[in-house]
């Protein structure tokens, strides 16, 4: 029997339908798979990626927590630097609190307290450095004053002789002509003129000293002129750039005073200002003439 044309044709669009919506069913399958794929591909890289960075802080606060057991564990027998250590352990306390209250995938602070971590390891070696000089300096002393007390009670003629030599180096130091220098020291200072440790505060820096009496020394003008290096060692200058001739040779200050010296003791201040920012180390503030060296101070900023 044939068939009716009306009815093939439905028969032939219901089948075209049936293998379209098969089509987009395949299509649409196919879809969600690449999406869920995709999706679990995130999810997995993005646990990676927490995973490392809470490993990195776990890292980063068990260094932080042996730099605290370290500092906890130093101790010197000199008031002014336990009280900088104390200063110190303060400051590793509360990087410790701050790191510990601080989401892993906060990568600026994790980066920031990477660099305090680093500043305070330098400044602990700086403690270092500074109590084994002391440390072996007092060693020095010591020994040197045990000799020289057995040298006295061996014999009173010895004393004696040494006490003419003593006064004999006494005498060719006094009639020296070099001017010289005592009680240098090294301040800094913040905008309401007060002295302050803290090198954000700084505005500026005050070397003060005096030119020790010398009846011997020349009468006159004498420039006084100050060497200040940060904790790289590099020169501070503003821009008034001081350069000077000390033995011969050419230098450059970052600042300079020149005071009347009649061959009494004068004291003098020296400022330098005008410098943009400081960094947390030591300063080094070292005093010239034209004739030499009179010598150094040395400054803490936290």
């Amino acid at each position: 029997m044939t068939e009716d044309p009306i009815e093939r044709r439905q028969r032939q669009e219901k089948e075209d339908r049936n293998k379209n919506l098969k089509t987009v069913m395949y299509a649409l399958t196919a879809a969600v798979v690449i999406l869920a794929s995709s999706l679990a591909y995130i999810w997995i890289q993005k646990s990676r990626l927490v995973s490392d960075l809470n490993s990195e802080k776990a890292d980063l606060t068990q260094q932080i927590e042996a730099l605290q057991a370290d500092y906890d564990s130093l101790n010197s027998d000199y008031d002014s630097i336990n009280s900088q250590l104390d200063s110190s352990r303060e400051e590793v306390a509360l990087l410790v609190e701050r790191i510990k209250k601080t989401d892993a995938t906060n990568r600026a602070k994790m980066r920031q307290y990477e660099k305090e971590l680093g500043t305070l390891r330098s400044i602990m070696r700086n403690y270092i450095v500074q109590i084994d000089s002391l440390n072996t300096l007092n060693h020095k002393l010591t020994a040197e004053a045990k000799a020289a007390r057995k040298e006295a009670a061996e014999s009173k003629k010895q004393n004696e002789e040494l006490n003419k030599q003593v006064e004999h180096l006494s005498d060719k130091v006094a009639a020296g002509s070099v001017i010289k220098a005592r009680g240098i020291s090294l301040q800094a200072y913040n905008n309401s003129g007060k002295v302050t440790d803290r090198s954000s505060r700084v505005t500026r820096l005050l070397t003060s000293l005096s030119l020790v009496e010398n009846d011997l020394a020349p009468k006159g003008p004498v420039k006084v002129y100050v060497k200040v290096k940060d904790p790289d060692g590099i020169l501070l200058t503003n821009s008034r750039r001081i350069s000077f001739t000390c033995n011969g040779e050419a230098s450059t200050a970052s600042a300079a005073r020149e005071v009347d010296y009649e061959g009494n003791e004068v004291e003098l201040s020296i400022y330098l200002n005008d410098i943009p920012s400081y960094s947390k180390g030591i300063y080094t503030a070292e005093l010239y003439t034209e004739q030499g060296l009179l010598g150094k101070a040395e400054l803490l900023l936290r």
